[in-house]
């Protein structure tokens, strides 16, 4: 009897060996095509900033479409040896004002004082206060006879403005010839007191000022910056458009780190924007596609056009009481290669998101960041972690080592059941090959706004429909 039962235990032990072995070649492929599916694996040389120029982005087929460049890269400073390149600590310090100036707009606190992001850079809480220089530019033409300006395009702020002579206090170097008024058969200044004038207030934070019956406006921002001049019309070329009777500042005390630029085109939600000055030929439709390095361009389109891509996801776009000009979001969630953090919606919804053009790292509630921080960090462990040299970063890795690196996919949920895979370059910032780090930062308090910055937005085609109160995304949007 023995005898018989001994084979017939073997070869069940054979068969659920083999079982065993099977199930875990399955449990291997699957978690392979798991890591496949929510990584990103790229050449580490393919992640370091490049000095030549690789111009190939080309617009939706909409009614006017420019050129975007990055203000610090070589397609904008080819040839032009009088421009000083910032390094990234000096850019990311200039970011870190920015929101420290976006922050102190809206929030107080238990004390009644504007709230700071930190001792180090504090600001004070002035009317006429705006919230600094953006990164990426446009070349527009500004007269009669035109001449071309090239200016940083801004989805925060609402006036547009450029440096213009005889420059009567100062004006700082810049790539294109300064405007000159006097030579445009299309110029006027704005009178003042006049209502025009009056819609500086809330343009600017000031209150109308006047000089010899002028309209004057001023801006200073969270950087140190400041530019201040006339309240002027003037005819605007965006491509072969016109736009007449434009409101801008003809700038004639012009400070502060715009360098190489002439000056700002406002695109926020203001009336003196050029969203809202040119609804009546763009219907309030613009988007536009940040290139995913500082070496190669994207574009800037107004107007509907015809036709609008059935890839597009659009996600409700909500109303920023306590800055008109802001357009707001509603985040829900994020995932990390491929898994939803498990981060409550009130986190989110207790502040508030914007989107804004200017902001180069994303800014998250503390709880929200330290869930995505614990999570990367654990898919990260393969790759030795440095201390940053930039104090907004705390994980950061040393990826001299490595030829290729896996980063793990990050993925944001907006209402309206829309989510947005973020591209490789926005979840690694590259310092150098001996520091990549999380593009992320937290905000110190979870009453504060989160911000979804420019180096997230990289390669998204981002579609801002203000009538139908939507905004859209696009992966690949650059192509």
């Amino acid at each position: 009897m023995a005898c018989r039962i001994y084979p017939f235990l073997t070869c069940i032990l054979y068969s659920f060996s083999a079982f065993l072995c099977l199930y875990a070649h399955e449990v291997r492929k699957s978690t392979e095509s798991y890591h496949l599916h929510h990584t990103h694996t790229v050449q580490v040389s393919s992640l370091l900033p490049s000095t030549t120029c690789s111009a190939s982005a080309k617009g939706p087929n909409r009614e006017a479409s420019l050129t975007v460049k990055h203000k610090h890269g070589p397609c904008f400073q080819s040839n032009k040896n009088q421009l000083q390149v910032l390094n990234h600590t000096e850019i990311l310090l200039q970011d870190q004002s920015r929101v420290n100036s976006i922050h102190s707009m809206f929030y107080k606190n238990a004390d009644g004082n504007k709230l700071r992001e930190s001792q180090a850079t504090t600001l004070p809480a002035n009317s006429g206060l705006n919230i600094g220089t953006a990164n990426y530019i446009v070349t527009v033409g500004l007269g009669t006879p035109k001449t071309d300006q090239t200016l940083a395009f801004d989805t925060g702020s609402d006036l547009t403005w450029a440096q213009c002579k005889p420059c009567a206090v100062q004006c700082y170097n810049q790539v294109d010839p300064i405007f000159d008024a006097s030579k445009s058969t299309s110029y006027t200044n704005i009178s003042c007191p006049t209502p025009s004038c009056s819609q500086l207030t809330s343009a600017t934070g000031s209150p109308q000022q006047c000089s010899n019956s002028k309209c004057l406006y001023r801006v200073r921002y969270g950087d140190g910056s400041n530019t201040t001049g006339y309240f002027s019309k003037e005819r605007l070329t965006i491509t072969s458009d016109v736009v007449d009777n434009f409101i801008f500042g003809c700038g004639q005390d012009n400070e502060g780190l715009f360098q190489g630029i002439a000056g700002l085109l406002g695109l926020g939600r203001g009336e003196v924007s050029l969203v809202q000055q040119a609804a009546q030929k763009y219907s309030q439709f613009f988007s536009y596609c940040l290139p995913s390095t500082t070496s190669s361009t994207g574009y800037l389109t107004l107007g509907k056009g015809s036709e609008i891509s059935s890839s597009l996801k659009f996600t409700p776009m909500l109303a920023i009481s306590q800055r008109k000009s802001f357009y707001g979001l509603n985040l829900i969630g994020i995932s990390v290669g491929g898994q939803r953090l498990s981060i409550p919606t009130s986190v989110f919804s207790t502040a508030g998101t914007i989107i804004d053009s200017g902001t180069v790292i994303t800014r998250l509630p503390p709880t929200a960041y330290n869930a995505l921080r614990t999570k990367f960090r654990d898919m990260m462990r393969n790759y030795p972690m440095i201390s940053s040299s930039v104090p907004i970063f705390d994980t950061c890795y040393d990826l001299s080592k490595s030829q290729s690196v896996s980063i793990p996919s990050i993925s944001f949920f907006f209402g309206g059941d829309v989510s947005v895979d973020l591209g490789k370059v926005g979840i690694l910032y590259v310092l150098r090959q001996t520091e990549a780090c999380l593009a992320f930062a937290g905000n110190r308090d979870p009453r504060i706004f989160t911000i979804f910055g420019n180096e997230q937005q990289k390669g998204l085609e981002v579609v801002y429909d203000v009538v139908g109160e939507r905004i859209g995304f696009r992966p690949g949007g650059c192509v």
